[in-house]
């Protein structure tokens, strides 16, 4: 009989004789999983340009709507009124740190299959989240060029990336190779042998 062929991506297996902390350290690289490419996070944006400013209209609408009830008298917005423009960039601001430092995935994102994490893999948490919300604008500013080490650097990250200590992911992969450490995990306690002289039952 032959051996049955794996059409899965090879598994990393620590070496023998390796340290628990060398052994930590391989899956925590594995867990990382692909780097996003510039086509998924820029369609991601476009995605969340288009929600963002949609729950920024309606919010506005609603406060119209509620104003004339109240006092008789519609409101109509111009992006010439300051406040306007100052609560808009607010609101972009909320909308991208609580996102990024909560589940590090936009609505956007989400639909793309792509995540925000730290540099290490982890979850990018709120320091990073909202650190890499300030920079962001930065990448814009300078022309767009913040942008252009997603073309060219091996780990795809943008200026506020560097800035924040981040990467964008593919998100499927960081969670299938999860599942796969968690179930050799389960495996390697399943086949455990039970000390010698220890009581079995």
């Amino acid at each position: 009989m032959t051996a049955p062929v794996s059409l899965g991506p090879p598994e990393p297996v620590p070496p023998r004789g390796s340290t628990a902390p060398d052994a930590l350290l391989m899956t925590e690289q594995h867990l990382r999983g692909h780097h996003a490419g510039f086509a998924s996070r820029f369609i991601a944006f476009l995605v969340d340009c288009v929600v963002s400013i949609g729950v920024f209209e309606v919010a506005l609408a609603a406060v119209s709507f509620a104003a004339s009830v109240l006092t008789g008298q519609s409101i109509h917005w111009s992006r010439q009124n300051w406040w306007v423009v100052a609560a808009f960039f607010v609101w972009g601001f909320l909308y991208y740190a609580y996102f990024w430092a909560g589940t590090g995935k936009t609505p956007g994102m989400w639909l793309l299959g792509v995540q925000v994490v730290g540099q290490d893999g982890s979850r990018a948490g709120t320091r990073r989240g909202v650190v890499r919300t300030l920079a962001f604008p930065l990448s814009f500013i300078l022309l767009g060029l913040g942008f252009i080490s997603i073309l060219f650097e091996h780990d795809r990250r943008a200026l506020h990336d560097l800035i924040a200590d981040t990467a964008v992911i593919y998100a499927w992969d960081a969670r299938e190779a999860r599942l796969r450490s968690l179930a050799r995990e389960g495996s390697s306690r399943r086949h455990k042998p039970h000390p010698r002289g220890g009581n079995s039952r």
